[in-house]
């Protein structure tokens, strides 16, 4: 917990700084565009369902990704179960088609 704490002070810190800069070049940086996006996402969760919500958010991971599961694992997946019925090159053909979508 205090890691994490250390980890937020470290983040507020530097997005201060950072808004510091942007405020003399008066246009948004990646980061606070991100930052914005997320606080209005976020909505009304408090406590540590928002502070999860905005790490997830800002380290821009979808949730798969979060959960141990990439995009890529849940599209072949997906795949290997629409190409059952399929064998040889035509499951090939169809896995190389269905991946690459």
């Amino acid at each position: 917990m205090k890691h994490l704490i250390s980890v937020l002070a470290l983040a507020v810190s530097t997005f201060a700084i950072s808004a510091h800069a942007a405020d003399a070049a008066s246009a948004p940086t990646k980061q606070q565009s991100k930052m914005t996006t997320c606080n209005a996402e976020a909505g009304d969760k408090k406590g540590d369902e928002r502070k999860a919500f905005m790490k997830t958010c800002l380290s821009n991971k979808p949730a798969a990704a979060a959960s141990g599961k990439t995009a890529q694992q849940d599209k072949m997946k997906t795949c290997n179960a629409d190409a059952k019925d399929k064998k040889g090159d035509e499951r090939k053909t169809f896995m190389k088609t269905c991946l690459s979508a």
